[in-house]
């Protein structure tokens, strides 16, 4: 019976599992050290913190690595033939024989889209944007970070959301339960306080999680919070724009496949809506916003089992959609 590895590795962390042909869960093994992206670890870093999450996955499995039939790697950092070529150099050092290569957006894609067609948004820390068409086409847009054009992705929320809340204490915007709500998160009874520190400890980066405070906004009403939302999923609905364009012809409704924790978790009606707006009012396509309950990883070992021939029952996808995460 084949067994069939799937390796995700993001920026933090690199989660591996373990299947048969059938979807049946064998194991699975998780590792951090800022994960498995090389351009942010660096290589050497990258393939030890893959070979920790692997080796964690096989010990749960009772597996060796002779036992493994395929193994399927969907990494960020895989965006470019140069960033690939470095990348495939590492995982050589990995004793498997029969290994594939991905970027992690087309685990996305795979997850949610079951003819491995359309487009892909990553929302997570950052933000990244791809497709694929039925010619096997791939298409990516951004991933590069502000300087490269990208303006989404939990980051950029958590210093618009401070921003928002500056602003809307010095009367530059309209008055925002941001203000309130920043504050407090801060550990500050007003943003004056929150200013001063900032300004006297020469602090100018926020924890990424700050986001959470504009969803929370947002949800409540606040229309400032809304107008950021709607500002961010105009940006996802630009990038998925693109990919469309640079794709040709797709069939309808084109699958909008939204991973990452800001969409997936966070699931904003204003940013989503405004998403949507945004590629409907640019191409005049159906289209259909698909959130996956399925972990990423396991768009690789769908890709594993693709790539052996074998057919994803819908039975397969069941048990998949029921495994959760690494931490569980």
């Amino acid at each position: 019976m084949p067994i069939i590895m799937g390796v995700d590795g993001g920026g933090s962390k690199t989660f591996t599992v373990i299947s048969d042909e059938h979807g049946n869960l064998l194991g699975k093994g998780v590792s951090g050290g800022g994960g498995g992206n090389y351009q942010t670890v660096g290589i050497d870093k990258a393939v030890e913190n893959i070979t920790a999450s692997i080796e964690a996955a096989l010990k749960s499995a009772g597996l060796d690595y002779k036992d493994i039939d395929f193994v399927q790697y969907g990494l960020a950092g895989a965006d470019r033939p140069k960033d690939i070529a470095i990348i495939e150099s590492g995982l050589k050092r990995i004793p498997f024989e029969n290994w594939g290569l991905v970027c992690d957006t087309m685990e996305g894609l795979r997850i949610g889209s079951k003819n491995f067609t359309g487009v892909v948004l990553v929302c997570g820390t950052g933000t990244n944007a791809a497709g694929r068409n039925k010619e096997a086409k791939q298409v990516q847009i951004g991933g590069f970070g502000y300087f490269f054009g990208d303006y989404a992705g939990g980051s950029a929320m958590a210093q618009e959301t401070f921003r928002a809340a500056m602003r809307s204490w010095e009367q530059r915007e309209q008055p925002s339960v941001l203000t309130e709500k920043v504050s407090k998160y801060f550990g500050f009874n007003n943003m004056e306080e929150v200013y001063n520190h900032f300004l006297d400890n020469d602090i100018y980066h926020v924890p990424n999680d700050l986001a959470l405070i504009l969803h929370e906004a947002a949800d409540e009403g606040d229309p400032l919070a809304i107008n950021l939302m709607e500002m961010m999923g105009k940006e996802l609905g630009l990038a998925a724009s693109a990919v469309i364009k640079n794709l040709g012809e797709l069939d309808q409704p084109i699958p909008i496949v939204l991973t990452g924790s800001i969409v997936q978790k966070g699931q904003n009606k204003y940013l989503l809506e405004a998403l949507r707006k945004t590629i409907e009012a640019d191409h005049q396509k159906q289209t259909e916003l698909v959130i996956p309950k399925m972990e990423p990883v396991y768009g690789s070992v769908l890709l594993g089992i693709d790539h052996l021939g074998i057919n994803a029952t819908d039975d397969i996808y069941e048990k998949f959609n029921s495994y959760g995460g690494y931490e569980e």
